[in-house]
Protein backbone atom coordinates (compact mmCIF):
# COMPACT_ATOMS: atom_id res chain seq x y z
CA UNK A 1 0.00 0.00 0.00
CA UNK A 2 3.00 1.97 1.03
CA UNK A 3 4.51 1.75 -2.89
CA UNK A 4 1.00 2.62 -4.52
CA UNK A 5 0.64 5.76 -2.29
CA UNK A 6 4.07 6.80 -3.24
CA UNK A 7 3.54 5.72 -6.99
CA UNK A 8 -0.39 7.74 -6.75
CA UNK A 9 1.66 11.41 -4.93
CA UNK A 10 5.01 11.21 -6.24
CA UNK A 11 3.43 12.82 -9.57
CA UNK A 12 1.20 15.02 -7.88
CA UNK A 13 3.98 16.51 -5.83
CA UNK A 14 6.69 16.74 -8.55
CA UNK A 15 3.71 18.78 -10.30
CA UNK A 16 3.05 20.88 -6.98
CA UNK A 17 6.88 21.61 -6.79
CA UNK A 18 6.71 22.79 -10.79
CA UNK A 19 4.38 24.92 -10.25
CA UNK A 20 5.72 26.53 -7.28
CA UNK A 21 9.04 27.29 -9.21
CA UNK A 22 7.12 29.01 -12.23
CA UNK A 23 4.78 30.73 -9.95
CA UNK A 24 7.65 31.81 -7.20
CA UNK A 25 9.25 33.56 -10.63
CA UNK A 26 5.78 36.01 -10.56
CA UNK A 27 6.57 37.56 -6.64
CA UNK A 28 5.58 41.17 -6.91
CA UNK A 29 8.46 41.50 -3.54
CA UNK A 30 11.00 44.23 -4.25
CA UNK A 31 13.90 44.70 -1.91
CA UNK A 32 14.57 47.99 -0.90
CA UNK A 33 17.54 49.74 -2.49
CA UNK A 34 18.97 53.01 -1.15
CA UNK A 35 19.11 55.60 -3.70
CA UNK A 36 22.59 57.53 -4.41
CA UNK A 37 22.51 60.74 -3.04
CA UNK A 38 25.27 63.33 -3.81
CA UNK A 39 26.33 64.13 -0.47
CA UNK A 40 28.95 66.55 0.04
CA UNK A 41 32.44 64.55 1.60
CA UNK A 42 32.86 67.55 4.40
CA UNK A 43 30.93 70.19 5.40
CA UNK A 44 31.57 73.58 3.81
CA UNK A 45 31.42 76.13 6.65
CA UNK A 46 33.52 73.67 9.33
CA UNK A 47 36.56 75.33 11.01
CA UNK A 48 39.96 73.86 9.93
CA UNK A 49 40.76 74.51 13.75
CA UNK A 50 38.27 72.22 14.91
CA UNK A 51 38.78 69.61 16.88
CA UNK A 52 39.95 66.04 15.66
CA UNK A 53 40.19 62.54 17.30
CA UNK A 54 43.37 61.36 18.77
CA UNK A 55 44.60 59.99 16.08
CA UNK A 56 44.03 62.86 14.07
CA UNK A 57 41.76 61.25 11.49
CA UNK A 58 37.97 62.85 11.88
CA UNK A 59 35.31 61.15 14.06
CA UNK A 60 32.97 58.72 11.83
CA UNK A 61 30.23 58.00 14.56
CA UNK A 62 28.44 59.94 16.24
CA UNK A 63 29.52 60.89 19.91
CA UNK A 64 28.08 59.09 22.90
CA UNK A 65 26.27 61.18 25.52
CA UNK A 66 28.16 59.49 28.35
CA UNK A 67 31.34 61.00 26.87
CA UNK A 68 29.83 64.28 25.51
CA UNK A 69 28.61 64.78 29.11
CA UNK A 70 31.62 66.07 31.29
CA UNK A 71 29.95 66.58 34.67
CA UNK A 72 28.74 63.69 36.98
CA UNK A 73 25.54 64.96 38.41
CA UNK A 74 24.58 66.23 35.07
CA UNK A 75 25.06 62.55 33.93
CA UNK A 76 22.67 61.26 36.94
CA UNK A 77 20.11 63.92 35.47
CA UNK A 78 20.22 62.34 32.27
CA UNK A 79 20.03 58.78 33.53
CA UNK A 80 17.35 59.45 35.47
CA UNK A 81 15.40 60.96 32.78
CA UNK A 82 15.55 57.77 30.53
CA UNK A 83 14.25 55.53 33.14
CA UNK A 84 11.35 57.75 33.72
CA UNK A 85 10.21 60.36 30.73
CA UNK A 86 6.99 59.48 29.72
CA UNK A 87 8.04 60.22 25.92
CA UNK A 88 10.85 57.21 26.64
CA UNK A 89 8.78 54.84 28.07
CA UNK A 90 6.28 55.47 25.45
CA UNK A 91 8.62 55.14 22.52
CA UNK A 92 9.83 51.94 24.22
CA UNK A 93 6.34 50.44 24.05
CA UNK A 94 5.62 51.70 20.42
CA UNK A 95 8.60 49.97 19.69
CA UNK A 96 7.60 46.83 21.38
CA UNK A 97 3.95 46.56 19.72
CA UNK A 98 5.74 46.95 16.19
CA UNK A 99 7.73 44.24 16.49
CA UNK A 100 5.33 41.74 17.96
CA UNK A 101 3.61 42.91 14.76
CA UNK A 102 6.50 41.94 12.61
CA UNK A 103 6.87 38.94 14.18
CA UNK A 104 3.12 38.07 13.34
CA UNK A 105 3.66 38.75 9.63
CA UNK A 106 7.07 36.47 9.98
CA UNK A 107 4.48 33.52 11.45
CA UNK A 108 2.04 34.11 8.76
CA UNK A 109 4.02 32.94 6.06
CA UNK A 110 4.40 29.51 7.39
CA UNK A 111 1.85 27.27 7.82
CA UNK A 112 0.51 26.54 11.27
CA UNK A 113 -0.31 23.00 12.79
CA UNK A 114 -3.04 22.60 15.00
CA UNK A 115 -4.68 19.74 16.64
CA UNK A 116 -8.73 19.43 15.65
CA UNK A 117 -10.77 17.47 16.75
CA UNK A 118 -14.51 17.24 15.56
CA UNK A 119 -18.08 15.09 16.21
CA UNK A 120 -21.27 15.54 13.94
CA UNK A 121 -24.34 14.38 14.44
CA UNK A 122 -26.78 13.41 12.11
CA UNK A 123 -31.10 13.43 12.33
CA UNK A 124 -33.96 12.74 10.06
CA UNK A 125 -37.13 14.73 9.86
CA UNK A 126 -38.37 13.76 13.36
CA UNK A 127 -35.13 14.72 14.80
CA UNK A 128 -33.79 11.43 15.82
CA UNK A 129 -30.41 10.71 15.62
CA UNK A 130 -29.42 8.71 12.64
CA UNK A 131 -25.62 8.69 12.60
CA UNK A 132 -22.72 10.33 14.25
CA UNK A 133 -19.19 11.02 13.13
CA UNK A 134 -15.63 11.33 15.11
CA UNK A 135 -12.65 13.10 13.46
CA UNK A 136 -9.32 13.56 15.09
CA UNK A 137 -6.21 14.55 13.63
CA UNK A 138 -3.48 17.32 13.16
CA UNK A 139 -4.84 20.43 10.55
CA UNK A 140 -3.49 23.08 8.22
CA UNK A 141 -6.25 25.34 7.81
CA UNK A 142 -6.10 28.03 4.99
CA UNK A 143 -2.27 28.63 4.58
CA UNK A 144 -1.53 31.36 1.96
CA UNK A 145 0.59 30.19 -0.54
CA UNK A 146 3.05 33.10 -1.31
CA UNK A 147 3.56 32.77 -4.35
CA UNK A 148 3.17 36.82 -5.65
CA UNK A 149 5.28 37.77 -2.64
CA UNK A 150 1.76 39.04 -0.65
CA UNK A 151 2.87 38.26 2.65
CA UNK A 152 6.73 38.75 2.05
CA UNK A 153 5.76 42.29 1.39
CA UNK A 154 3.47 42.67 4.31
CA UNK A 155 6.21 40.85 6.70
CA UNK A 156 9.21 43.38 4.96
CA UNK A 157 6.68 46.02 5.78
CA UNK A 158 6.49 45.24 9.19
CA UNK A 159 9.84 45.02 9.52
CA UNK A 160 10.66 48.01 8.23
CA UNK A 161 7.72 50.09 10.19
CA UNK A 162 9.60 48.14 13.60
CA UNK A 163 12.96 49.59 12.78
CA UNK A 164 11.66 52.94 12.20
CA UNK A 165 9.89 52.75 15.64
CA UNK A 166 13.74 51.81 17.08
CA UNK A 167 15.11 54.77 15.70
CA UNK A 168 11.90 57.17 16.67
CA UNK A 169 12.55 55.68 19.87
CA UNK A 170 16.51 56.48 19.63
CA UNK A 171 15.39 59.68 18.28
CA UNK A 172 13.30 60.13 21.33
CA UNK A 173 16.39 58.89 24.01
CA UNK A 174 18.78 61.72 21.57
CA UNK A 175 16.18 64.60 22.06
CA UNK A 176 15.81 63.56 25.79
CA UNK A 177 19.26 63.94 26.44
CA UNK A 178 19.73 67.35 24.85
CA UNK A 179 16.52 68.37 26.58
CA UNK A 180 17.92 67.73 30.17
CA UNK A 181 20.90 69.67 29.32
CA UNK A 182 19.25 72.56 27.58
CA UNK A 183 17.45 72.86 30.49
CA UNK A 184 20.05 72.39 32.69
CA UNK A 185 22.15 74.67 31.19
CA UNK A 186 18.98 77.05 31.56
CA UNK A 187 18.89 76.84 35.48
CA UNK A 188 22.91 76.70 35.72
CA UNK A 189 22.84 80.21 33.28
CA UNK A 190 19.58 81.35 35.75
CA UNK A 191 21.86 81.18 38.65
CA UNK A 192 25.18 82.47 37.43
CA UNK A 193 22.80 85.46 36.08
CA UNK A 194 20.82 85.64 39.68
CA UNK A 195 24.23 86.19 41.29
CA UNK A 196 25.50 88.99 39.08
CA UNK A 197 22.35 90.94 39.95
CA UNK A 198 22.60 90.53 43.36
CA UNK A 199 25.94 91.59 43.33
CA UNK A 200 24.47 94.23 41.24
CA UNK A 201 22.01 95.24 43.88
CA UNK A 202 24.65 95.36 46.65
CA UNK A 203 27.15 97.36 44.84
CA UNK A 204 24.05 100.39 44.34
CA UNK A 205 22.19 99.96 48.04
CA UNK A 206 26.24 100.73 48.84
CA UNK A 207 26.12 103.64 46.54
CA UNK A 208 23.20 104.99 47.19
CA UNK A 209 23.97 105.10 50.93
CA UNK A 210 26.92 106.89 49.95
CA UNK A 211 25.16 109.34 47.82
CA UNK A 212 22.32 109.85 50.64
CA UNK A 213 25.31 110.81 53.23
CA UNK A 214 27.21 113.24 51.16
CA UNK A 215 23.85 114.84 49.81
CA UNK A 216 23.27 115.15 53.82
CA UNK A 217 27.04 117.06 53.85
CA UNK A 218 26.27 119.00 50.92
CA UNK A 219 28.75 117.06 48.05
CA UNK A 220 26.45 115.40 46.01
CA UNK A 221 23.43 116.87 44.18
CA UNK A 222 19.57 115.47 44.13
CA UNK A 223 20.22 114.56 40.60
CA UNK A 224 22.87 112.10 41.46
CA UNK A 225 20.79 110.54 44.10
CA UNK A 226 17.96 109.76 41.50
CA UNK A 227 20.48 108.39 39.32
CA UNK A 228 22.12 106.00 42.02
CA UNK A 229 18.10 105.05 42.94
CA UNK A 230 17.17 104.58 39.11
CA UNK A 231 20.33 102.36 38.75
CA UNK A 232 19.43 100.43 41.68
CA UNK A 233 16.02 99.85 40.73
CA UNK A 234 17.27 98.77 37.17
CA UNK A 235 19.30 96.09 39.17
CA UNK A 236 16.56 94.99 41.07
CA UNK A 237 14.82 94.54 38.01
CA UNK A 238 16.65 92.31 36.64
CA UNK A 239 17.45 90.19 39.67
CA UNK A 240 13.39 89.16 39.49
CA UNK A 241 13.82 88.51 36.41
CA UNK A 242 16.05 85.96 37.07
CA UNK A 243 14.60 84.47 39.84
CA UNK A 244 11.77 83.77 37.76
CA UNK A 245 13.90 82.76 35.20
CA UNK A 246 15.36 79.70 37.26
CA UNK A 247 11.85 78.83 38.57
CA UNK A 248 10.90 78.23 35.03
CA UNK A 249 14.05 76.15 34.33
CA UNK A 250 14.03 74.04 37.13
CA UNK A 251 10.12 73.67 36.41
CA UNK A 252 11.22 72.33 32.83
CA UNK A 253 14.50 70.12 34.12
CA UNK A 254 12.04 68.66 36.68
CA UNK A 255 9.49 67.58 33.95
CA UNK A 256 11.99 66.15 31.78
CA UNK A 257 14.06 64.63 34.59
CA UNK A 258 10.93 62.28 35.89
CA UNK A 259 8.47 62.01 38.84
CA UNK A 260 7.41 65.50 39.98
CA UNK A 261 6.83 64.26 43.32
CA UNK A 262 10.29 64.62 43.99
CA UNK A 263 11.46 67.65 42.73
CA UNK A 264 14.45 68.18 45.00
CA UNK A 265 16.10 65.46 43.02
CA UNK A 266 15.81 67.69 39.97
CA UNK A 267 17.11 70.71 41.17
CA UNK A 268 20.95 71.14 40.76
CA UNK A 269 23.01 73.50 42.95
CA UNK A 270 24.44 76.50 41.12
CA UNK A 271 27.90 75.54 39.86
CA UNK A 272 30.98 76.17 42.01
CA UNK A 273 32.70 79.57 41.99
CA UNK A 274 35.98 79.43 39.43
CA UNK A 275 34.24 76.27 37.76
CA UNK A 276 34.93 76.49 34.20
CA UNK A 277 31.40 76.15 33.00
CA UNK A 278 33.18 75.34 29.20
CA UNK A 279 34.61 72.33 30.38
CA UNK A 280 31.48 70.43 31.40
CA UNK A 281 30.46 69.29 27.58
CA UNK A 282 33.11 68.12 25.21
CA UNK A 283 33.41 69.79 21.94
CA UNK A 284 31.68 67.74 18.69
CA UNK A 285 34.78 67.41 16.24
CA UNK A 286 34.10 69.11 13.20
CA UNK A 287 35.85 66.89 10.69
CA UNK A 288 32.98 64.53 11.22
CA UNK A 289 32.26 62.92 7.30
CA UNK A 290 28.99 64.37 5.41
CA UNK A 291 27.55 60.15 5.53
CA UNK A 292 27.33 60.36 9.43
CA UNK A 293 24.18 62.26 8.79
CA UNK A 294 22.46 58.94 7.38
CA UNK A 295 23.28 57.60 10.89
CA UNK A 296 21.05 60.23 12.47
CA UNK A 297 17.97 58.56 14.01
CA UNK A 298 15.32 60.62 12.40
CA UNK A 299 16.94 60.23 9.10
CA UNK A 300 17.26 56.39 9.95
CA UNK A 301 13.49 56.53 10.56
CA UNK A 302 12.84 58.46 7.45
CA UNK A 303 14.63 55.58 5.50
CA UNK A 304 13.25 53.05 6.77
CA UNK A 305 9.28 54.57 6.57
CA UNK A 306 10.20 54.44 2.19
CA UNK A 307 11.17 50.76 2.88
CA UNK A 308 8.30 49.97 4.55
CA UNK A 309 5.94 52.14 1.44
CA UNK A 310 8.46 50.28 -0.66
CA UNK A 311 7.21 46.98 0.33
CA UNK A 312 3.52 48.05 0.55
CA UNK A 313 3.96 48.36 -3.43
CA UNK A 314 4.43 44.26 -3.60
CA UNK A 315 1.29 44.07 -1.77
CA UNK A 316 -0.98 46.39 -4.12
CA UNK A 317 0.66 44.60 -7.00
CA UNK A 318 0.27 41.12 -5.61
CA UNK A 319 -3.48 41.84 -5.41
CA UNK A 320 -3.85 41.29 -9.06
CA UNK A 321 -2.82 37.83 -8.96
CA UNK A 322 -4.80 35.21 -7.37
CA UNK A 323 -4.41 34.20 -3.42
CA UNK A 324 -4.08 30.37 -3.41
CA UNK A 325 -4.20 28.79 -0.22
CA UNK A 326 -4.09 25.06 1.55
CA UNK A 327 -6.02 23.16 4.25
CA UNK A 328 -4.48 20.15 4.64
CA UNK A 329 -5.62 17.35 7.43
CA UNK A 330 -4.25 13.77 8.41
CA UNK A 331 -6.10 12.09 11.05
CA UNK A 332 -8.47 9.49 12.04
CA UNK A 333 -12.47 9.09 11.14
CA UNK A 334 -14.97 7.06 12.86
CA UNK A 335 -18.44 6.36 13.49
CA UNK A 336 -17.55 5.10 16.42
CA UNK A 337 -15.96 7.07 19.12
CA UNK A 338 -14.37 3.63 20.33
CA UNK A 339 -13.13 3.09 17.11
CA UNK A 340 -11.40 6.39 16.31
CA UNK A 341 -7.88 5.67 16.34
CA UNK A 342 -8.54 2.06 15.23
CA UNK A 343 -6.76 0.16 12.13
CA UNK A 344 -8.07 1.35 8.91
CA UNK A 345 -9.40 4.71 10.40
CA UNK A 346 -6.44 6.88 9.42
CA UNK A 347 -6.55 9.03 5.90
CA UNK A 348 -5.45 12.97 4.94
CA UNK A 349 -7.17 15.37 2.95
CA UNK A 350 -5.81 17.99 0.76
CA UNK A 351 -8.30 20.96 -0.38
CA UNK A 352 -5.76 23.69 -2.25
CA UNK A 353 -8.19 27.12 -3.27
CA UNK A 354 -7.57 29.46 -5.49
CA UNK A 355 -9.08 33.11 -5.55
CA UNK A 356 -9.15 35.09 -8.84
CA UNK A 357 -9.64 38.93 -8.62
CA UNK A 358 -12.39 39.91 -11.40
CA UNK A 359 -14.10 42.52 -11.07
CA UNK A 360 -13.55 44.77 -8.15
CA UNK A 361 -14.40 48.46 -9.25
CA UNK A 362 -11.16 49.48 -9.34
CA UNK A 363 -10.18 48.92 -5.73
CA UNK A 364 -6.86 47.25 -6.45
CA UNK A 365 -5.85 49.97 -8.92
CA UNK A 366 -6.37 52.65 -6.52
CA UNK A 367 -4.85 50.56 -4.14
CA UNK A 368 -1.86 50.36 -6.18
CA UNK A 369 -1.88 53.65 -7.13
CA UNK A 370 -2.45 55.05 -3.27
CA UNK A 371 0.49 52.53 -2.33
CA UNK A 372 3.20 54.55 -4.66
CA UNK A 373 1.65 58.18 -4.03
CA UNK A 374 2.25 56.88 -0.47
CA UNK A 375 6.15 55.60 -1.79
CA UNK A 376 6.58 58.94 -3.23
CA UNK A 377 5.30 60.61 -0.34
CA UNK A 378 7.64 58.70 2.38
CA UNK A 379 10.91 59.79 -0.27
CA UNK A 380 10.38 62.78 -0.32
CA UNK A 381 9.92 63.05 3.26
CA UNK A 382 13.31 61.00 3.70
CA UNK A 383 14.80 63.71 1.55
CA UNK A 384 13.77 66.47 3.50
CA UNK A 385 15.19 64.87 6.77
CA UNK A 386 18.59 65.06 5.08
CA UNK A 387 18.30 68.57 4.21
CA UNK A 388 17.25 69.62 7.45
CA UNK A 389 19.80 68.13 8.78
CA UNK A 390 22.53 69.19 7.02
CA UNK A 391 21.33 73.20 7.18
CA UNK A 392 20.90 72.10 11.12
CA UNK A 393 25.02 70.86 11.38
CA UNK A 394 25.71 74.01 8.96
CA UNK A 395 24.17 76.31 11.32
CA UNK A 396 25.64 75.17 14.44
CA UNK A 397 29.12 74.86 12.55
CA UNK A 398 28.31 78.78 11.01
CA UNK A 399 27.33 79.64 14.78
CA UNK A 400 30.29 78.31 16.24
CA UNK A 401 33.18 79.97 15.06
CA UNK A 402 31.42 83.69 15.56
CA UNK A 403 30.16 82.96 19.03
CA UNK A 404 33.74 82.07 20.42
CA UNK A 405 34.96 85.21 18.80
CA UNK A 406 32.19 87.04 20.20
CA UNK A 407 32.59 85.87 23.72
CA UNK A 408 36.57 86.44 23.75
CA UNK A 409 35.34 90.10 22.98
CA UNK A 410 32.76 89.99 25.50
CA UNK A 411 35.28 88.83 27.93
CA UNK A 412 37.90 91.03 27.31
CA UNK A 413 35.19 94.26 27.56
CA UNK A 414 33.54 93.09 30.71
CA UNK A 415 37.34 93.10 31.85
CA UNK A 416 37.85 96.04 30.54
CA UNK A 417 34.66 97.85 32.25
CA UNK A 418 35.18 96.03 35.47
CA UNK A 419 38.75 97.96 35.66
CA UNK A 420 36.99 101.19 34.66
CA UNK A 421 34.61 100.78 37.53
CA UNK A 422 37.38 99.97 40.08
CA UNK A 423 39.42 103.05 38.86
CA UNK A 424 36.39 105.17 38.86
CA UNK A 425 35.76 104.55 42.66
CA UNK A 426 39.17 104.74 43.65
CA UNK A 427 39.25 108.48 41.81
CA UNK A 428 36.09 109.57 43.51
CA UNK A 429 37.56 108.65 47.29
CA UNK A 430 40.59 110.99 45.69
CA UNK A 431 38.09 113.40 44.68
CA UNK A 432 39.02 113.56 40.88
CA UNK A 433 35.75 112.24 39.84
CA UNK A 434 32.28 112.42 40.16
CA UNK A 435 30.15 109.68 41.38
CA UNK A 436 28.08 110.09 38.21
CA UNK A 437 31.16 108.33 36.10
CA UNK A 438 31.52 105.90 38.87
CA UNK A 439 27.75 105.16 38.71
CA UNK A 440 27.87 104.89 34.74
CA UNK A 441 30.93 102.60 35.29
CA UNK A 442 29.31 100.15 37.55
CA UNK A 443 26.19 99.86 34.77
CA UNK A 444 28.55 99.01 31.90
CA UNK A 445 30.32 96.89 34.14
CA UNK A 446 27.28 94.98 35.21
CA UNK A 447 25.54 94.68 31.63
CA UNK A 448 29.46 93.40 30.39
CA UNK A 449 29.03 90.89 32.55
CA UNK A 450 25.77 89.91 32.04
CA UNK A 451 26.34 89.47 28.38
CA UNK A 452 29.57 87.70 29.22
CA UNK A 453 27.74 84.97 30.81
CA UNK A 454 24.92 84.57 28.20
CA UNK A 455 27.26 84.08 25.58
CA UNK A 456 29.53 81.59 27.76
CA UNK A 457 26.34 79.72 27.86
CA UNK A 458 25.55 80.31 24.49
CA UNK A 459 28.54 78.39 23.96
CA UNK A 460 27.51 75.60 25.37
CA UNK A 461 24.06 75.94 24.35
CA UNK A 462 25.74 75.51 20.58
CA UNK A 463 27.89 72.33 21.05
CA UNK A 464 24.63 70.79 22.21
CA UNK A 465 23.15 71.86 18.93
CA UNK A 466 26.01 70.45 17.03
CA UNK A 467 25.87 67.21 19.48
CA UNK A 468 22.56 66.74 18.56
CA UNK A 469 22.80 67.68 14.69
CA UNK A 470 25.02 64.88 14.15
CA UNK A 471 22.50 62.57 15.59
CA UNK A 472 23.81 62.39 19.33
CA UNK A 473 24.20 58.78 20.25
Amino acid sequence: MTNRLSATLRPRLWGATALALLLGGCSQFEPYQRADLALPSQWATAPSEGPRTTSGVPAAAPLPWQDFVQHEPLQALIEQALRHNLDARLAQRQMAQLQAQWQQRQAAQAPALQAAAQSQLQGNADGAAQANRYQAGLQVANWELDFFGRLQSLSEAARAQYLASAEAERFVRVSLVAGVVAAWLEVQSAHALLEVSQRSVANHEASLRLVQLRLQHGTASALQRQHSEALLQAARVAQARQQRQLQLALHQLQQLAGPLHDPAASTPAPLPSGTDALSLLQPVAVGLPSEVLLLRPDVQAAENRLAAAQAQIGVARAAFFPRISLTAQLGSASTELAGLFAGGSWGWTLAPQALLPLFDQGANRAGLVAAEAERDIARLQYEQAIQTAFREVRDALASQAFLQAEYTAQQALWQAESQRAQLSARLLALGSTSQLELLDAQRSAFAAEQQWVQLRFALLHNRLALYRATGGH
